[in-house]
């Protein structure tokens, strides 16, 4: 007889997810929770079954661009996948953004709405990415507070008919650089009507499909730099499905996120309204960029989630020298290190998540609003970095079957390698948390939100995992302080390991707090084993600055090489 291995399998996403259900549990209050976990629970089973079903049939299409018709017309048209425009109606269907502005439950619905987001974003090929900017432009738009705009577009951006449905684009990154917007080329124009018309190329945009966009720009005479950018709506939904003066060159060949269509595209003279003035366009879509990121960590978490869900399945059916992957006690304690490193990320996520929901429902605290200011950035940093270190565990933990794409591992670690990318490198994210850090004094903060979270903790196994937060969060200020008044290349070179120590000891003060609870009111050791496991897999990355290393290794970078 020959033997088949069985693949691994996936239940319910909503009912399998301890993590989860014990998070909500605690988090909202019973009346909230009773409310929202049919649909929940609607959504697991669509991300275990049927909906993952679909996306393993529809592993090897992607998006295809048809630029010019039998008789030579350009019509630039990109279709989309068939799980992608299944995934568009439910994601429509479900409220997956509109939930959050529907506020059925005041500041708890980012809760409800990220909940659902990280159900349905492993088994639907990366359609979270219009989503989360559909989300982000509305946001933008209503802090805007430009009606007519908000009238036309809200709505549809934050509707639940698919027929009427609207996502939208982000359009910032130019050939000049992604991060550095103030060196864009993109140049806005008024006509003799005073409607203005922009000119240029964007060299990386996302989710070509989408019927609006927000798009960076420079108005005819503005200085250089980012202050001389406004923030335009783009609108692209018209009744032939033409975008007039909006060509596609091409779709991007990208190493993951294939299903995403990605494009460069050229700015001839497209309609486009200033969303806010003439200036500052940046400061403008700032709202999206906290909505976005924080879209991208709830990514890395749900990532990291399905690759172990996956991985536990397997070790139950994978049988070696005589005994199954899960008997193994080197096998399950690799399995439990990731456990812990999911565990810490989704807490993290779920936090700053929650302080969202409270700024958008104005009841959040001066220092919240710092704290939260401080922990976007490093939360999408230190979940991204997470992410893509645990799911190249979890290919490894299925052996050779992890490295091939038929069986639709592969694509876990692709598409999680955009998110350190995407919305900010962690180099820029890191400087961007220490600019915070030495402006607003927002480090105190965050340094007494893990005080606040470990007061109380009384498990004597919880010890030195309350220490080690403690310890790290107190190395990073006295570190930032000496930095800051004697070595400020210094400073700046060790901003990512200060960033990462942060979220680390964050996440796993947040694990503490939730184990105790557990432990209480579940009689639950499984978040226990997570916190103390988060400790033992390391916090505190912060080393001292050496110049002299620094200074070698850098020239060897700027030599040329020999001829």
């Amino acid at each position: 007889m020959a033997f088949y291995q069985d693949p691994p399998s996936l239940g319910n996403q909503y009912d399998d997810d301890r993590v989860l259900r014990s998070y909500l549990a605690r988090v909202l209050p019973r009346e909230v929770a009773a409310a929202i976990t049919p649909s929940l629970r609607e959504m697991g089973e669509l991300a275990g079954g049927r909906l993952y079903r679909l996306q393993l049939a529809d592993r090897e299409n992607e998006p295809e661009l048809t630029s010019w018709d039998a008789w030579g017309k350009r019509v630039d048209r990109v279709e989309v996948t068939q799980l992608w425009k299944e995934a568009a109606r439910i994601a429509s269907e479900h409220g997956v953004v509109a939930t959050a502005y529907e506020r059925a439950h005041g500041a708890f619905s980012r809760v409800h709405q990220f909940a659902l987001a990280y159900l349905f974003d492993a088994s639907s090929d990366v359609y979270t990415c219009p989503l989360a900017m559909t989300d982000g432009a509305a946001r933008a738009l209503l802090a805007s507070d430009n009606r007519a705009l908000i009238d036309r577009a809200v709505p549809r951006l934050t509707g639940r008919d698919p027929a009427r449905a609207w996502t939208s684009g982000q359009w910032m990154t130019e050939r000049t650089g992604g991060s550095d917007v103030g060196r864009s080329e993109t140049v806005a124009r008024p006509g003799p009507d005073g409607a203005y018309r922009l000119y240029g190329t964007k060299w990386f945009a996302s989710a070509a499909t989408s019927e609006m966009a927000l798009a960076l720009a420079r108005p005819e005479g503005n200085p250089e730099g980012s202050r001389g950018l406004a923030l335009f709506y783009v609108e692209l939904a018209g009744e032939d499905g033409r975008r007039e003066g909006v060509l596609i060159n091409r779709l991007k060949d990208k190493l993951g996120t294939r299903k995403v269509p990605t494009a460069e595209i050229t700015l001839d003279g497209v309609l486009a309204t200033p969303v806010t003035g003439l200036t500052n366009g940046v400061r403008a879509i700032a709202p999206m960029l906290n909505v976005t990121r924080t879209w991208n960590a709830i990514a890395a978490v749900a990532g990291m989630r399905r690759g172990l869900a996956l991985a536990r399945s397997y070790a139950q059916r994978r049988a070696l020298f005589g005994a199954t992957l899960a008997e193994k006690p080197l096998h399950m304690d690799t399995l439990a290190e990731l456990q812990a490193e999911f565990e810490g990320a989704f807490h993290l996520t779920f936090r700053a998540i929650e302080l969202l929901g409270r700024e958008e429902t104005g009841s959040l605290t001066e220092s919240e609003a710092k704290l939260l200011r401080l922990m976007i950035p490093i939360a999408k940093l230190t979940t991204a970095k997470q992410a893509v270190s645990v799911l190249s565990e979890v290919l490894e933990a299925f052996g050779g079957a992890g490295y091939i794409e038929d069986t639709g591992l592969p694509r876990l670690l692709r598409d999680a390698q955009v998110l350190p990318i995407w919305e900010g490198t962690t180099n820029v994210l890191a400087l961007d948390a220490l600019r915070v850090i030495l402006k607003d004094g927002s480090l105190d903060i965050l340094a007494a939100e893990v005080a606040r979270l470990l007061t109380g903790v009384v498990e004597p196994k919880l010890a030195e995992a309350e220490t080690a937060a403690s310890r790290a969060v107190s190395h990073a200020r006295a570190w930032i302080k000496e930095m800051a008044a004697t070595d400020r290349p210094g400073l700046e070179a060790g901003a990512r390991r200060v960033a990462i120590t942060l979220g680390r000891a964050l996440s796993l003060a947040l694990l503490v707090r939730h184990a105790a609870w557990a432990m209480d009111r579940e009689r639950s050791r499984a978040a226990l084993a997570a916190a103390i496991q988060f400790e033992r897999n390391g916090v505190d990355c912060i080393r001292d600055h050496d110049p002299d290393t620094v200074e070698t290794l850098a020239e060897t970078t700027r030599q040329k090489p020999a001829t």
